[in-house]
């Protein structure tokens, strides 16, 4: 583990068409009290205007600029990591923007003698597009979620962590070790990350303090399809790996999976049938392929399972009368 003397960071910018907000990214990075080592942008297949208004920012802040096709964020995080050599490493989203004393917390939270050390994260400000603070310590609204992350491998997959990549100081070796992001993911991609860097056995501290400023707007990738398809992968991901185990008596599907994501696959399959979302027949058919897999695991009740498919049924055949299903729908939601 690199000492705090020698503490060589490199920060990592994925940047997708987002000249109107990189900006002032940039300038938390090269405003930092300590310096990074070094410093990339990940052009990640934005259109050749926002490639050249990122070039001139390069002559302006001077870092380095990597370019590949379109291939996600997770995606574009890795090209820079491959692309970095220091051994320590921070992302920023290209909306965001570093607290002054980023790079300087998190390095000075970092243990000196934790051989496992796999990441150090901090809290976070929430803020509107124009980065006018909303919250200056969102993680204190998570009243019931517990930090650092020790404890079950249950209670980290059943709600979100809660660990943003950009309130985070990540060891290369740690990162390196699981395989860096999975680049199926277009969200959720950062669970999966440090899900699976506790679950090899790396520890993890926390920082009670707020590290960076997360803006939040419309154009984010959690308001479109985007998302839902990620969250169901993630969905499939978790079940895959969290097999449940009779003899155990651990029912991943059914204490975990089930109250993190159902009611988020309800919901959007009834705002599919009313109307109020895009690509509905997308929606429709990752809420139907859920609700095969709740229906075929025996370990769920089978008033839950019949509540469910009684839903669906409904939502699959009946769409003009939804309104009458409404209690209907809060029951099964209640029940997964």
């Amino acid at each position: 583990m690199p000492s705090k003397i020698e503490a060589h960071v490199a920060v990592i910018i994925p940047f997708y068409n987002g000249a109107r907000w990189v900006e002032r990214a940039i300038r938390s990075v090269v405003s930092q009290t300590l310096s990074p080592a070094e410093f990339l942008v990940v052009n990640d297949g934005s259109t050749a205007a926002e490639r050249d208004l990122l070039g001139k920012l390069a002559g302006k802040y001077s870092f380095r600029i990597i370019d590949q096709e379109n291939g996600g964020q997770g995606s574009a995080r890795n090209t820079g990591v491959s692309a970095s050599e220091s051994p320590l490493i921070c992302f920023l989203d290209q909306d965001d923007y570093f607290h002054a004393r980023h790079i300087q917390d998190l390095v000075e939270a970092m243990p000196e003698d934790d051989p496992l050390l796999g990441f150090v994260y901090g809290d976070f400000c929430s803020a509107d597009e124009e980065g006018r603070i909303l919250h200056s310590n969102t993680l204190a609204l998570q009243q019931s979620d517990r930090h650092p992350k020790r404890g079950a491998i249950t209670d980290f997959i059943r709600t979100d962590l809660f660990i943003l990549p950009s309130a985070s100081l990540i060891l290369r070796n740690a990162f390196e070790s699981v395989g860096g992001f999975d680049a199926q993911f277009k969200g959720y991609e950062d669970d999966d990350l440090f899900l699976r860097m506790i679950r090899a056995g790396f520890t993890n501290y926390f920082l009670n303090k707020p590290v960076y400023f997360w803006c939040m707007h419309s154009a984010s990738a959690s308001w479109s399809i985007t998302m839902s398809r990620s969250r169901f992968r993630f969905f499939k991901k978790l079940a895959g790996m969290f097999p449940d185990d009779a003899n155990k008596r651990m029912f991943y599907l059914r204490d975990c999976l089930m109250p993190r994501f159902g009611a988020t696959f309800l919901e959007e399959a009834v705002k599919a049938r009313l109307g109020l979302c895009k690509d509905p027949g997308e929606i429709m058919d990752i809420f139907n392929q859920y609700t095969e897999v709740v229906i075929g695991n025996s370990h769920v009740c089978r008033k839950a399972r019949r509540r469910l498919g009684y839903a669906a049924k409904v939502l699959n055949t009946y769409p003009v009368f939804l309104f009458k299903i409404s209690k209907l729908v809060r029951r099964a939601m209640r029940g997964i």
